[in-house]
């Protein structure tokens, strides 16, 4: 039966590789890697193997295995990270490694071995670009660590050295795709991939998260509303900040309002999700209180976005997610969404989280009013 089912649905091609893993953020006071001397226990960096190893074996094991295809992934070319960043950024990098790491902002270490599993992701990331772009499959999922939504072109930030999207998007407009949209539920401001494509109006990046503000030097974008992008990209970055426990209902709220039309009237020929599960209701790193459904939702929302104007195509690529059971549970609904399944494969363990979206709504329709009167590309949308 299941057999039957993915010979239906499709499947979808994840590309990992396990060098990932040697990636060690080391243990402390959440992601401080400090220890104050009067606790016993110290807990893991939030951005630790453990979270993805999970989500490894869900897809390996889980109900949704039939539905997988399983591709190694590589190390990136130096060079083909400069596509997005700068020379100055990839050679601070090179020598913090030579050096034996270093601290590059608030929650952001190289340590031995990082920069190693960062050239895998964006490496990986790659390989699923151009596994879709070669037409060998219309879905791809790229299982990456360490993430990359905040790197900039010129620094790193929250938890971030290479920008994974970033290479990857370019990677298919310069093999042929005329315009991509990035859609990005992590539970905070995609900043880096916005920033890199801030002046483009071939990229349309939307960034659903919570209205956190800037945090620093190392994140600067405050992820608001009239964050819309400069020059020839003015309108081509359209920030959705939500309040703190939107929900499932708030968010498809959203989806449904604000990012399927904005898509509708960009038409994309490549989309690509970007996806962190801290958006779920027990995240250590976020409040936004998503759960199994909602994410399933999104998944099948994006899904047909792509049916619709991709030609099916997709990318989907990893980014936070700390609470190390439930995000691979979330990742299982993403994904069977995205493969359109008549019911869930999974139940949700964790069950209901009390959710009213009557706020977030009201927030929604302040961002459609804004978004119309400002974006030329949506003022009739």
């Amino acid at each position: 039966m299941a057999a039957s089912a993915a010979s239906t649905a499709g499947t979808i091609a994840v590309f990992w590789h396990e060098g990932m893993l040697g990636h060690d953020t080391g243990n402390g006071v959440f992601d401080t890697g400090e220890d104050p001397s009067f606790l016993d226990v110290l807990e893991k960096h939030p951005e630790n193997s453990d979270r993805v190893k999970n989500m490894l074996s869900i897809l390996r094991r889980g109900p949704i295995s039939p539905f997988i295809s399983w591709h190694s992934g590589r190390s990136a070319l130096l060079s083909e990270l400069l596509s997005f960043h700068s020379p100055e950024y990839i050679n601070e990098l090179v020598e913090a490694d030579k050096q034996g790491g270093k601290t590059l902002c608030a929650g952001t270490f190289l340590n031995p071995g990082s920069l190693d599993a960062a050239l895998l992701a964006a490496g990986t990331t790659l390989s699923a670009m151009k596994y879709v772009l070669d037409g060998h499959g219309k879905v791809a999922y790229a299982l990456v660590r360490p993430p990359g939504h905040h790197a900039q072109p010129t620094q790193a930030d929250g938890y971030c050295f290479l920008n994974n999207a970033g290479v990857a998007v370019l990677l298919a407009l310069n093999s042929g795709c005329a315009k991509v949209a990035v859609i990005d539920i992590d539970v905070h401001y995609g900043n880096g991939t916005a920033e890199g494509f801030y002046q483009s109006d071939k990229v349309l990046t939307i960034s659903l998260h919570m209205n956190h503000g800037s945090w620093g030097p190392s994140h600067p974008q405050n992820g608001s509303v009239d964050e819309l992008g400069e020059g020839e990209g003015f309108g081509y970055n359209l920030n959705i900040p939500l309040p703190n426990g939107t929900g499932n209902r708030g968010y498809g709220y959203a989806m449904i309002e604000l990012v399927v039309p904005a898509i509708q009237k960009f038409e994309p020929d490549m989309l690509v999700l970007v996806v962190g599960q801290d958006s779920s209701a027990f995240d250590p790193n976020g409040r936004q209180c998503l759960t199994m459904e909602g994410y399933r939702e999104i998944g099948k929302m994006v899904g047909s976005l792509a049916n619709s104007h991709s030609g099916g195509r997709l990318l989907i690529i990893q980014e936070g997610g700390y609470h190390v059971t439930y995000s691979a549970y979330c990742l299982h609904a993403t994904l069977e969404g995205v493969l359109n399944l008549p019911l869930p494969l999974l139940s949700d363990p964790i069950a209901c989280y009390p959710e009213d979206e009557a706020f977030s709504v009201e927030v929604i329709e302040s961002i459609k009013k804004y978004q119309k009167a400002n974006v030329p590309f949506m003022k009739d949308a």
